[in-house]
């Protein structure tokens, strides 16, 4: 290897701060599981969701704060527990033996610096596949009671704390070990461009190596960015998701449409990237992120547990939309999934096989950096179609738990059945309850937990566009700019 090729596996130079540079990424990492606790511990089925101290705030206090959201008697220590985190281990361990143990397909990905290649064995389909038989084997066994789903809901909390700590500890062992990279190192090992300014707090969480990767006995090599971007995370909201079905089945007698057109919804977008899994090798995550705390946090707490709280909200508050809300949710879904997957399809197939005869007529343009540019069809309707289908369907993950908000009123066994409403509100039924769950004043309030996930997205949407045009125009460079001459809009035409 030469002088120079062993000097591309290091960056030449940083390229600045993102995301507000160190202090806000410093606050992030405490911010983000307090957000994540927040949403497990204000939205509950012991009070309400909000908690009804949360809406009067003058009269709050910490030991009836408490008791509303639920906390743990042994205090912190509550929060987590031995078992848990022997339940979570076997998780992960699973994933791993079913990665190494299935077959799947082999596919190198996108050069690096040093000019090699990483190779990739893709089968999370059928990894996710074969979890979910055996859960619907244990549930065709056990029925609602089968202890996958019992566990998932009694040790919600538990949950979510082992997998922070699991989070956390890879963003330090990945950080602690990406200073063995050396320049000209055999297993094509480099840092990520934005990962190594110097700045601990900033490059632990941007994540300083850019593919870690980590061999174990018989089960071989592991990369740990792509294991946590597509395994444990993405088949975790699925699990979530169904727990949260039984749950609601468990407690009414029935499962709602609302719960299942979300749940359907959630399934079809997880399997949907589990079967394209090979197109995660041109996304910004592998080709330019290092692995830290955000993409750790993101990929193993985020998603499952935020992502699903729609369907947890439902499990306890049933929401029946009626075949014209199920028509009109399924529109919204519809036409996100369109635009998404039509427009990732028409992008991978131009990049695979330009002479495709389903993009071979659409129009591009050459750059001097030797690449090509779409600027017809829906790469020409904007820079980021995809983004525009991904915010539509976050819509129609929220959207079925309407207007959000409920009050869990405790008294003596009453005995309802399907469809009845209590005091006019809420839905009770499959016999005996020792509980009324209503809408009251919370009415309009959930909505800060139910529809969280679409500000959010938006937020994250927004800013990933913004880094995509920024690493375009320094890649491109004043072809970028003749680009952006040809298609004005970045996400939605005429807005933004």
């Amino acid at each position: 290897m030469s002088k120079g090729t062993r000097k591309s596996v290091l960056p030449a130079k940083t390229h600045g701060y993102e995301f507000g540079g160190p202090p806000v990424v410093f606050a992030a990492s405490f911010v983000l599981p307090i957000i994540c606790y927040l949403a497990a511990f204000v939205c509950n089925d012991i009070s309400g969701c909000p908690v009804p101290s949360a809406l009067h705030l003058r009269s709050l206090t910490l030991l009836k704060l408490k008791e509303e959201v639920g906390w743990p008697h042994d205090g912190v220590r509550g929060l987590a527990s031995l078992k848990v985190t022997g339940f979570v281990l076997a998780y992960y361990f699973l994933s791993l033996i079913l990665q190494a143990a299935l077959p799947g397909i082999v596919q190198q990905g996108v050069q690096l610096r040093s000019g090699a290649r990483l190779e990739y064995k893709f089968n999370a389909f059928s990894s996710a596949v074969t979890v979910l038989l055996g859960a619907a084997v244990g549930t065709y066994l056990k029925g609602p009671d089968f202890a996958l789903w019992t566990f998932i809901w009694d040790n919600y909390t538990q949950l979510l704390t082992v997998n922070m700590v699991i989070a956390y500890a890879l963003a330090c062992f990945v950080y602690y070990r990406s200073f063995t990279v050396k320049a000209g190192n055999k297993h094509k090992r480099e840092l990520a461009a934005g990962g190594h300014t110097g700045n601990l707090a900033y490059d632990w969480f941007i994540g300083r190596e850019l593919n870690p990767r980590i061999t174990f006995p018989v089960i071989g090599t592991i990369d740990i960015k792509a294991f946590c971007e597509l395994r444990p995370g993405m088949l975790g909201w699925v699990l979530l998701d169904l727990a949260f079905v039984v749950h609601q089945y468990k407690l009414y007698g029935f499962v709602s449409d609302s719960i299942i057109l979300v749940t359907f919804f959630q399934s079809v977008y997880v399997f949907d990237a589990l079967w394209m899994e090979p197109a995660i090798l041109s996304t910004m995550d592998i080709t330019t992120d290092g692995f830290g705390f955000m993409l750790a946090f993101g990929d193993l707490v985020w998603l499952p547990f935020i992502y699903s709280l729609q369907a947890r909200y439902l499990s306890v508050y049933p929401v029946h939309l009626g075949l014209p809300g199920i028509a009109g949710v399924f529109a919204v879904q519809g036409l996100g999934y369109w635009i998404f997957r039509s427009a990732n399809n028409e992008k991978n197939r131009f990049r695979t096989n330009p002479k495709d005869p389903r993009i071979a007529h659409l129009q591009y343009m050459k750059t001097q950096s030797g690449g090509t540019l779409l600027t017809s069809g829906w790469w020409g309707f904007s820079r980021h179609p995809n983004y525009l289908g991904d915010f539509i369907m976050a819509w129609s993950y929220s959207l079925p738990t309407g207007i959000a908000g409920y009050v869990v009123k405790h008294g003596s066994p009453v005995v309802m059945s399907h469809g009845d409403m209590v005091d006019g509100e809420g839905v009770i039924s499959g016999g005996p309850v020792k509980q009324q769950v209503l809408q009251g004043e919370a009415r309009g309030w959930g909505m800060l937990i139910t529809y969280f996930y679409v500000l959010y997205f938006a937020i994250l949407l927004i800013h990933r566009e913004m880094r995509d045009e920024e690493a375009c125009k320094k890649k491109y460079g004043k072809d970028w700019e003749k680009y952006q001459e040809k298609v004005r809009w970045r996400i939605l035409p005429g807005i933004y």
